[in-house]
């Protein structure tokens, strides 16, 4: 075993996974701020639109828990090759697309070769490198985890300003293609693999289980809990994840191996990380929400004012692991959440005519402390696995920042609505009480001021949700290298 670890680590290889998963990665938020202009070409509703950004996000919950099969079952030569074909050839689709049914196709072959991106790159960096430098590698993978969805809105909004939104795809298919063509003749096997059976069950009750809580409760915010469909697609999602939890436990070679939750530090790593997640993608979209609708500026301007939390982050992310490889997770975590919890407070005292480079200072240090949490915290626990356990470790990791993150931002946009429509009402009272005029300029006054309140509202959960995080740090212990030895 010593031998192995010892090997040279393939810098070339990784860095073909690196720009596989940076492009495959930076499509998830890509189109956002393209939606308006899609939906007037194809004459189509928000509602049939916004598949492209929840198909995406469907189509990567229900395979990433089939990913932990798939890494240990075939060569990550053959499963990076097939992603990326699957990816490229959705992306050609996407821009020739003459229907918005064809482009939904396009996200859709996209998304099934993104969903095995990720979990590929953090397995061959689990496996590449000895335990005791894993902290600045993940930090690089921290880096294309979180700068790429950040950059996505600010390149978009520019694309879509001066070029048509087929740019978008048109963009990255040159480094789609480049990316398949060095795979092909310079990608060598370097993680082990062995035949695995697949479980169908398993994957229909994990399908059933994640695609209906991811779709559930991302559509709430936007038609409510009461709806018919979010009830029902939640309910039997949760009924799934119940069943699927339990096959699980019974099964010689499961899907997902839930044995990683027999390791403490692993557990709580997930813990953190999924209450983190919640509040962190709640705040990437409160945001620009308020810059957009409170403060009427531009998509491209509200893009911009994002991108020095994405490079800060990017920077970051490369000295947070260093730092982990020599002091651990905790204090950074401790340091970070606080951080976190701080400058999640300042978005909660938003006024209607709050400067826009104070909210880009804010958030930029939002997402500094950001950049010490989530890398150190998830090493930590997959430091503390057996090897062949790093897949499912991976895989349950990924899932769950999805799926938490889909709950947080539902939950807290939900919030926001309710706080909204009683906001409205009251200060409506308020008005006509106090004898003013109700015309159309107060109304918008009433409707601006009430939102605004709802936003801070939000924020303001979001900052107990980060408080949260920060109480569980306290109970971390670093996962040092010789733990490893028990595999």
């Amino acid at each position: 075993m010593e031998q192995k670890e010892q090997q040279p680590i393939p810098y070339f290889m990784i860095g073909i996974l690196f720009v596989g998963a940076f492009i495959s990665i930076l499509n998830n938020t890509l189109l956002n701020i393209a939606l308006p202009t899609i939906m007037e070409e194809f004459s189509i509703t928000p509602s049939t639109g916004q598949w492209l950004i929840t198909g995406y996000m469907l189509t990567s919950g229900v395979l990433i828990p089939v990913s932990a099969f798939l890494v240990t079952r075939f060569t990550n030569r053959k499963l990076f090759i097939t992603a990326m074909t699957l990816f490229t050839v959705g992306t050609a689709v996407a821009i020739v697309a003459p229907s918005f049914w064809v482009l939904l196709t396009g996200r859709f072959l996209q998304a099934a070769g993104s969903a095995v991106m990720m979990p590929l790159l953090m397995n061959v960096m689990l496996m590449a490198f000895p335990i005791e430098r894993r902290g600045t590698a993940m930090g690089f993978f921290g880096m294309v985890m979180i700068v790429a969805p950040a950059i996505g809105p600010t390149l978009s909004g520019w694309i879509v300003e001066h070029y048509t939104w087929r740019t978008l795809f048109t963009v990255v298919l040159p480094f789609a293609v480049l990316c398949l063509v060095f795979a092909f003749f310079k990608l060598k096997n370097f993680t082990p693999n062995r035949k695995v059976s697949l479980d169908v069950l398993s994957v229909i009750l994990s399908s059933l289980g994640f695609g209906g809580i991811l779709y559930g409760f991302s559509s709430a915010g936007d038609k409510g809990w009461s709806n018919f469909w979010v009830a029902t697609t939640i309910i039997v999602g949760a009924i799934s994840l119940v069943l699927f939890v339990i096959r699980q436990l019974k099964l010689k070679e499961p899907l997902l191996n839930l044995n990683v939750y027999r390791y403490n530090m692993f557990s709580l790593s997930s813990i953190i990380i999924s209450v983190n997640s919640m509040a962190m993608f709640s705040g990437m979209i409160l945001t620009p929400l308020y810059v957009q609708t409170v403060r009427g500026i531009s998509p491209f301007d509200a893009g911009l004012l994002m991108l020095p939390g994405a490079v800060v982050m990017g920077l970051m992310s490369p000295i947070t692991g260093k730092i982990f490889d020599k002091y651990g997770a905790r204090l950074m975590a401790m340091i970070g959440l606080g951080i976190m919890v701080a400058a999640t407070y300042m978005l909660s005292t938003l006024k209607i005519d709050t400067g826009y480079f104070y909210i880009m200072a804010v958030y930029t240090i939002r997402m500094f402390g950001m950049s010490m949490v989530m890398m150190p915290i998830s090493t930590n626990g997959l430091n503390q696995l057996p090897r062949e356990l790093n897949p499912h470790g991976a895989a349950i990791n990924n899932t769950l920042q999805q799926v938490t993150g889909a709950i947080g931002t539902a939950l807290l946009l939900t919030i926001m609505h309710n706080r909204t429509e009683s906001n409205l009402t009251s200060f409506m009272q308020d008005a006509v009480a106090s004898g003013a005029q109700m015309t159309e300029a107060l109304q918008a006054k009433i409707g601006m001021e009430a939102l605004l309140d709802a936003i801070n509202h939000s924020f303001y959960i979001s900052m107990w949700i980060t408080v949260i995080a920060l109480c569980l740090t306290v109970f971390i212990k670093r996962v040092r290298p010789n733990m490893e030895e028990h595999e």
